[in-house]
């Protein structure tokens, strides 16, 4: 909601901008999708990482 009504300020002040990025937003958006797919796996292969790397530790931590 806040991110409209900076755009409809936006439109008001100048509105050949607040078009223009109206226009370039989901453009911009598909650019850096990739980016965010490479982020969500990288964090998911240091997740794994660090949880192979503790496991002998809480193994035996446990006392079960």
């Amino acid at each position: 909601m806040v991110k409209f009504l900076l755009w409809l300020i936006l439109f008001i002040l100048c509105w050949p901008l607040a078009l223009l990025a109206l226009v370039l937003y989901p453009i911009v958006w598909l650019i850096l999708l990739p980016f965010r797919i490479v982020g969500i796996a990288v964090g998911g292969v240091l997740e794994l990482l660090w949880a192979v790397l503790t496991l002998p530790a809480r193994l035996l931590g446990s006392k079960a």
